[in-house]
């Protein structure tokens, strides 16, 4: 943490404290029993809930039990399966592309390097971040709503910063080895406490070292 001042320093230590205490053993929320599988999850996962990609999956891959009877699917019956995520349509369409680009270049296997999974359809680096970290260990930090609000709150980085800023700030404040714990864990803590509406500060540890807290005092 070098460069830190020792206020900042000591608000990190405490989070990570409390994090420990709160999720002792994150994990990511998503369905999946095949690499494949945490991949698509996580492309539909954009701009809708865990709790709904994993009910649409469950539909998705026990009619389609392989990356071949995915991308052999008939398009319009993919989608009707992906309606209640939203833009299903498009989703659709990336789930199929996905599915031909693993079987074609990658002999069926999701690829253990950031450049590939990014080229692929609906894959921006989010996903390839959530994606690696939780198939090969691979050190990232996936900043999605629930880690940028998070951040945020907590005076990590500014309103401002984008969720570039945002996961280069986090890599200097945490270490490289806890990197995917601590994204997991920032994304527990704002889906069930840190919430985007009516976050539960007043049962929060960190709420003498919360920004958002000083800002709702103040007012």
């Amino acid at each position: 943490m070098t460069g830190l001042t020792m206020k900042k320093a000591n608000r990190v230590k405490l989070f990570e404290e409390y994090l420990e205490e709160l999720f002792p053993n994150p994990r990511c929320e998503l369905e999946y029993s095949k690499d494949y599988e945490l991949l698509i999850a996580v492309v539909l996962s954009a701009q809708t809930t865990d709790k709904r990609v994993n009910q649409v999956t469950r539909v998705l891959f026990e009619r389609y039990p392989s990356l071949e009877a995915l991308a052999t699917a008939d398009l319009e019956e993919v989608a009707e399966i992906l309606r209640p995520i939203g833009t299903f349509h498009k989703k659709a369409i990336f789930v199929q592309k996905i599915a031909e680009v693993l079987l074609k270049e990658y002999n069926g296997h999701v690829p253990n390097d950031p450049v590939s999974l990014q080229k692929m359809p609906g894959v921006g680096r989010k996903t390839t971040n959530v994606v690696l970290s939780n198939l090969y260990d691979y050190p990232a930090i996936a900043v999605d709503t629930h880690v940028e609000r998070v951040s945020k709150r907590l005076g990590f980085c500014k309103e401002s910063d984008d969720v570039r800023k945002v996961e280069v700030k986090l890599q200097k404040l945490y270490a490289k080895r806890n990197w995917a714990r601590r994204h997991h864990q920032m994304v527990l803590f704002g889906r069930y406490h840190c919430k985007a509406m009516k976050p539960e500060c007043d049962q929060c540890k960190m709420r003498e070292a919360c920004s958002y807290v000083q800002k709702l005092n103040k007012k």
